[in-house]
């Protein structure tokens, strides 16, 4: 798999740019995993941090869910509930053992991202969620949800550059 990324035209509309822009970033992290060993992207960044590539990607596929599916088009647990993580380990989708594979986490992830995108598509940029963040009780407008989406993704790329160049040496943007 040799993943492209292409950055939006520098003259798209917003929405273009909005959802061009994040799927920038979700390319980008799955570059960052690109040609390692299901080992390497568990191994942690520093110890004692769980931060692992393949926790990050497992990360990102419960924070597309929340967003898109259970605050933006409102799916009730039992469609769009937790994937890894849990009251008892809310930090789950961080804690992957020997049994996690990418082939796995990469399904679910790209999973993730066909349901946000065909529930943003049902929705114009200023419309206003059908749910409710669970913590905050607030609702969201698509373009807030897909701009704090590329800034989610954006940060975790940052963690995702240290940990490959730790692993094997391998930088870039």
């Amino acid at each position: 798999m040799t993943t492209e990324r292409r950055e939006p035209a520098t003259t798209a509309d917003e929405r273009t740019m909005l959802e061009g822009w994040l799927d920038y970033h979700r390319q980008t992290l799955a570059w960052k995993c690109e040609g390692l060993s299901d080992a390497q992207l568990r191994t942690p960044a520093a110890e004692p941090s769980a931060l692992s590539l393949l926790g990050l990607v497992r990360h990102m596929a419960e924070v597309e869910r929340s967003w898109y599916r259970r605050v933006l088009a409102d799916e009730p647990d039992d469609v769009a509930g937790p994937l890894y993580y849990s009251d008892e380990d809310p930090d789950g989708d961080f804690h992957v053992t020997d049994a996690d594979t990418w082939q796995e986490a990469y399904a679910v992830w790209q999973g993730e991202i066909e349901a946000a995108r065909r529930h943003a598509a049902g929705f114009g940029l200023d419309e206003v969620s059908r749910g409710r963040h669970r913590r905050t009780g607030e609702r969201y407008n698509l373009r807030w949800i897909h701009t704090h989406m590329i800034e989610e993704y954006a940060r975790h790329n940052g963690h995702a550059d240290l940990i490959r160049e730790r692993l094997d040496g391998a930088t870039g943007d």
